[in-house]
């Protein structure tokens, strides 16, 4: 690995690598960089016999260090509590005393001075506020009008025409700095605006590609991305991953009988009294029309018919709110556990496809395709046992694969990959 070249190491050392911290005592560094540069212009005016050159001398000296402890104090981190951590405002005010001391001692030169004002007034472009670039420009020209005044009062004028002319340049340098600045702020703030917009768009449809609008759940598309993770992971480390699908019973008479908005509103109390239900470590996800898809990482089985018969029982005692009738609906659950390898041919059912069978009490259910209602609530379940052939199927093609109509009674297909020991109950 190559070392970065020594003069990058030496600016990092004076403008540290720290991005903000750098960006402030860059913006310094250059400030005090330009005074430099002024004092030398005002120095060699002083040399020349146009200004007095011990009052410009001393001039320079306090002007050179009062930036230089800006800058010293920037670096070391001694402003970061404050409001303006960069300094900028106390950066203006001090170079715009400067430059009003400046316009005095500069005699026949102080034609200068203007230019030098405008560069000031340019360094709180990007960090002021209008407010403060209205201020910091009322400040200036407080300074520059007590500045031509005192130059009248000690008598250093040159002819009237000569200094109003110097009296006006200032005075539209800095009306036309200060409406820049402010135009500039102006465009800013839109920015900011239009870029805090953007983000809420770009949220909003995040939101949309991976939530669903009505229960406010992942969508399809996401739990199928999250599924596939998930797969992975289990492959890798054998964790166990269970996967139930819920269906609302009858779902579609609710919404030919009391109305598609009576529907939503029961999609709405199904998923809030799921999401209480459940622990805060499983995902829910909206499938389809009323099913809903429930990953469950690292549950034993046991654990998982347990908490899905809570589910089922809050389910049957809910009552949809502000429905225009009582309105109640049951589910039905699906249970499947992906294995991580593929199940031996002696697994139960792996030699011919049939079914999935309910688990539980009560009557097959007629049809074949559709699950039956579950044991009634608070009736506990006997041991595992299963009552037909269950073909092996993969926890992703559990939830994924095409579903049997209601009415028809031909048996899934069977699937070669991988193998998931899946229950009606």
């Amino acid at each position: 690995m190559h070392s970065r070249p020594r003069w990058q190491r030496t600016v990092d050392i004076v403008l540290s690598t720290d991005p903000k911290l750098r960006q402030r005592t860059g913006m310094s560094l250059l400030a005090l960089v330009l005074m430099v540069c002024s004092a030398m212009v005002m120095l060699l005016v002083g040399h020349a016999g146009v200004a007095p050159l011990r009052w410009v001398q001393w001039w320079a000296a306090v002007s050179i260090a009062g930036l230089a402890l800006m800058l010293v104090l920037i670096r070391l981190r001694c402003t970061l509590h404050l409001d303006d951590p960069g300094l900028d405002i106390p950066q203006m005010a001090w170079t715009i005393t400067s430059g009003a001391v400046a316009y005095v001692l500069a005699g026949e030169a102080r034609g200068i001075v203007p230019s030098v004002l405008a560069m000031i007034l340019f360094f709180g472009t990007f960090g002021l506020t209008v407010r403060q670039v209205i201020g910091i420009g009322l400040y200036a020209l407080a300074n520059f009008a007590l500045a031509v005044a005192l130059v009248g009062w000690l008598g250093d004028a040159q002819s009237g025409v000569l200094d109003t002319a110097y009296a006006l340049m200032v005075a539209i340098v800095l009306g036309g700095c200060m409406a820049l600045n402010m135009r500039i702020q102006h465009i800013r703030a839109r920015l900011r605006q239009q870029r805090a917009e953007l983000a809420q768009a770009l949220a909003d449809i995040r939101m949309l590609a991976t939530r669903d609008e009505l229960t406010g759940l992942l969508n399809r598309r996401a739990m199928l991305d999250l599924m596939q993770l998930e797969q992975r992971r289990n492959q890798r480390t054998g964790r166990n991953l269970l996967l139930a699908l819920l269906d609302l019973d009858h779902f579609k008479a609710i919404n030919d009988t009391h109305g598609h908005a009576a529907g939503d509103r029961a999609l709405q109390a199904f998923t809030t009294t799921v999401r209480a239900t459940v622990r805060g470590t499983d995902v829910l996800a909206r499938w389809g029309g009323e099913e809903f898809v429930l990953m469950l990482c690292e549950t034993p089985c046991e654990h998982a018919a347990d908490l899905l018969e809570r589910v089922r029982c809050a389910v049957a005692v809910l009552a949809v709110p502000h429905a225009p009738v009582p309105l109640t609906f049951t589910v039905s659950i699906g249970l499947a556990r992906a294995l991580p390898r593929r199940a031996p041919r002696s697994h139960a059912g792996a030699r011919r496809p049939g079914p999935l069978r309910r688990q539980g009490r009560g009557p097959r259910p007629r049809g074949g395709g559709a699950p039956a209602r579950a044991a009634p609530c608070g009736q506990r379940y006997g041991p595992h046992r299963r009552l037909g052939p269950v073909h092996p199927l993969t926890a992703m093609e559990l939830a994924s694969g095409p579903r049997p109509s209601r009415r028809s009674t031909r048996p899934r297909p069977a699937f070669s990959s991988g193998s998931v020991a899946g229950l009606y109950w």
